[in-house]
């Protein structure tokens, strides 16, 4: 990441803080649950296209034939997830706003963990109900999303973050 990025980074972080802090009855303690699985959730994504069109490539060359795989068995060998559409980072971002995000998060984080056992009860899932709960919040899901929707593809490993 460029320093740019990182500021950037930095910033959408305090942001998401700001929000959480102004808007739900989560403690800043408790800020970084959500907030991580979201960060996970866009570095899977980042990491699933960067493989993307290997994964399909191989894919479509051993369709119908003795050697045919499974799409999430390529993905799992090629970058170490596979990600059904419902748990892309973009689908999620671009849900209309009366659907229920906090469900979706759920169902994106626990086909995550069906195809990658390990992760099993690691990740959020129903910590962003809590979010939901009152009418004047249940948007901060949808706005931790667009947050984070700008880490930058070519984003890996782990960041250090200067403090402000």
């Amino acid at each position: 990441m460029t320093r740019e990025q990182l500021k950037q980074l930095e910033k959408d972080l305090w942001d998401a803080a700001d929000n959480l802090r102004a808007n739900s009855d989560l403690k800043s303690s408790e800020y970084s649950t959500p907030v991580l699985g979201l960060i996970f959730l866009k570095f899977a994504d980042n990491n699933y296209r960067r493989h993307e069109a290997e994964i399909i490539s191989e894919y479509q060359k051993l369709k119908g034939t003795r050697r045919e795989k499974k799409l999430s068995d390529i993905a799992i060998e090629k970058c170490g997830f596979y990600l059904p559409d419902h748990a892309r980072y973009d689908h999620l971002l671009n849900l209309p706003e009366a659907k229920d995000i906090a469900k979706a998060l759920k169902e994106a984080m626990k086909a995550i963990e069906e195809y990658k056992p390990e992760l099993e009860g690691v990740l959020p899932k129903d910590e962003y109900f809590k979010l939901t709960r009152d009418p004047k919040t249940r948007t901060i899901p949808n706005d931790l999303l667009k947050n984070f929707a700008n880490i930058p593809s070519d984003a890996g490993g782990d960041l250090r973050i200067f403090p402000r």
